[in-house]
C-alpha cells in the first residue's frame, strides 16, 4: 500500500501518517527501487491502534507509551488514568453548568459586565440604581475583574466584604453620595478643593475587608497605575489620597 491508501483504509489523514513518522509512533519502510514507501499490513493494525487510542482521548506521549515494546505503563493503566481523568472533567462540566444555570435564571437577568459568580451577579442587581454614575459603572467592572483576577479565598472575601459594606445601615447612600462626588471631578485637576471631600466620603465606603493589611493600601503596582490612568487626573487623585487616608487609619 501507498501512504494514501494506507490513510484511507484506517480512515486518517496521510498527514497524521507522517506526523506519526516523525514522532516514532508508526514505523517508516523502507522506499523501493522506485521512490515509493510500500506500506504492508503491519503499518495497518499499528495505525489502527493509534488512531482508537486517541479517539479514546490519550495524547500521543501516552500512545507510545502503549506501544512501546518496553513500555512504562501497561494499557490497563493507562485507561484507568484516563478514566480518572474523565471523571474529574464529567464534574467540572457539572459545577460549570449548575452556575451558568444559576445566571440565567438570576433575577434582574445577566449583568452587563459578563458571566460573573452568582454572589457578585446579586450584588450588581441591587446596586443597579447606582448605574447612572459613570464612576459606578467603572467600579463595576474593576470589582468584576478583581474577581476574575483573584485566587479563590480572596475573590470570595472582596465580594462579601463589598456586599457587607453596601448592605450596612446608610452604606448604599454612602456610595451614591461617593460616586457623585467622584463623577464631579471629571473635568477638573488634581489640586480642585473637591478632591478631599470626594477622597474623604470614597474612604468611608471601603469595606475593611477589600484591603487587610495596609501594604495593599501602600502598593503602587502596575494595576493601581492602569486604574489611576483610566481615570481623570483628578478623580485618581481623589482615589490616591483615599487610600492615604484608610492607611493611616489602620496605623
Amino acid at each position: 500500500m501507498r501512504i494514501g491508501e494506507l490513510a484511507a483504509v484506517v480512515g486518517v489523514t496521510t498527514r497524521a501518517v507522517r506526523h506519526y513518522h516523525q514522532l516514532g509512533l508508526l514505523p517508516e519502510p523502507e522506499r523501493r527501487a522506485n521512490g515509493y514507501r510500500e506500506y504492508g499490513l503491519r503499518h495497518a493494525v499499528v495505525l489502527a491502534r493509534i488512531r482508537r487510542l486517541t479517539e479514546l482521548g490519550l495524547g500521543l506521549a501516552e500512545v507510545r507509551d502503549v506501544l512501546a515494546d518496553d513500555a512504562g505503563k501497561d494499557l490497563a493503566e493507562v485507561l484507568t488514568e484516563l478514566d480518572e481523568d474523565l471523571a474529574r472533567q464529567e464534574a467540572a462540566l457539572r459545577e460549570r453548568r449548575a452556575r451558568l444555570r444559576t445566571l440565567l435564571d438570576a433575577e434582574g437577568g445577566m449583568p452587563a459586565e459578563g458571566p460573573v459568580s452568582p454572589e457578585l451577579a446579586a450584588l450588581f442587581a441591587g446596586t443597579s440604581h447606582l448605574s447612572d454614575s459613570p464612576m459606578a459603572l467603572k467600579d463595576r467592572e474593576i470589582i468584576a475583574f478583581l474577581e476574575t483576577a483573584m485566587p479563590a479565598g480572596d475573590r470570595e472575601r472582596m465580594v462579601a466584604s463589598v456586599g457587607e459594606a453596601l448592605g450596612s445601615p446608610g452604606g448604599m447612600a454612602r456610595a451614591g453620595e461617593a460616586y457623585a462626588l467622584l463623577d464631579a471631578l471629571a473635568g477638573a485637576e488634581p489640586g480642585d478643593p473637591r478632591v478631599e471631600e470626594a477622597a474623604v466620603a470614597l474612604s468611608g465606603c471601603i469595606p475593611p475587608g477589600l484591603f487587610p493589611g495596609t501594604e495593599e493600601l501602600d502598593a503602587d503596582d502596575g494595576f493601581l497605575r492602569a486604574f489611576y490612568d483610566d481615570l481623570a487626573p483628578a478623580q485618581a487623585e481623589a482615589v490616591r489620597r483615599a487610600l492615604r487616608i484608610l492607611a493611616e487609619e489602620r496605623r
